[in-house]
């Protein structure tokens, strides 16, 4: 399969999912965030609210309430979904999107998930008090807010990757590109992603 398959990763108020759509409209690629990942899922059988979670560490789940009407059950055990089983099967919902076509998945670990295709692994970055002003501007919290939503979220974030990959979250060597988002904006970020991208044979 020759898909253009880009996997973005970002730091908390970086802007990165911003970054993301920007790449897809200027390509004409399918974004997956965390809604379009729930509804892709909901659409193949599993509970959109389950997907919802994002990227944040499952807690135990029924099986009657993980999956939508009419699927089977799988593998052995108590009938509840634990967070190995639950990451398993999202990782059978990414590969399936890649396999589907041209996508640009946000997070959740693709660029793990995908590690055997030829894919674009990007990071998308900024300084701290950039991401805190940005975040107090965008959401109307406070400085002390924002620094706080910031590094809860980025800890979430953190925890869930190097929890299920093994690896380090926002290391520049796991990732093809790193980029401040704080120095070219958000549609020259893009722009820059993709030039890259076209550069490395991985965006036709």
């Amino acid at each position: 399969m020759d898909h253009t398959i880009i996997n973005i990763g970002r730091s908390f108020g970086s802007g990165g999912g911003f970054v993301a759509k920007a790449v897809g409209e200027k390509l004409g690629i399918a974004v997956y965030d965390n809604e379009l990942i729930s509804r892709y899922a909901e659409e193949n059988g599993y509970s959109r609210s389950v997907f919802a979670q994002g990227e944040e560490k499952p807690s135990i789940f029924s099986l009657s309430s993980f999956f939508s009407s009419g699927r089977p059950s799988f593998g052995e055990g108590s009938g509840y979904v634990n967070d190995n089983m639950m990451f398993k099967i999202q990782s059978e919902v990414i590969r399936s999107i890649a396999d589907k076509g041209d996508a640009i998945i946000i997070g959740r670990c693709s660029d793990y998930i995908l590690r055997e295709r030829r894919c674009l692994d990007v990071f998308v970055c900024a300084p701290e008090q950039w991401r805190i002003e940005r975040l107090a501007k965008n959401e109307g919290l406070s400085l002390g807010e924002a620094e706080s939503l910031m590094k809860r979220k980025d800890r979430t974030r953190e925890t869930y990757y190097n929890y299920y990959t093994f690896g380090s979250w926002g290391v520049a060597s796991n990732y093809d590109l790193c980029v401040d988002s704080s120095i070219l904006g958000i549609e020259g970020t893009a722009d820059f992603i993709i030039e890259f991208g076209r550069r490395a044979g991985i965006i036709h």
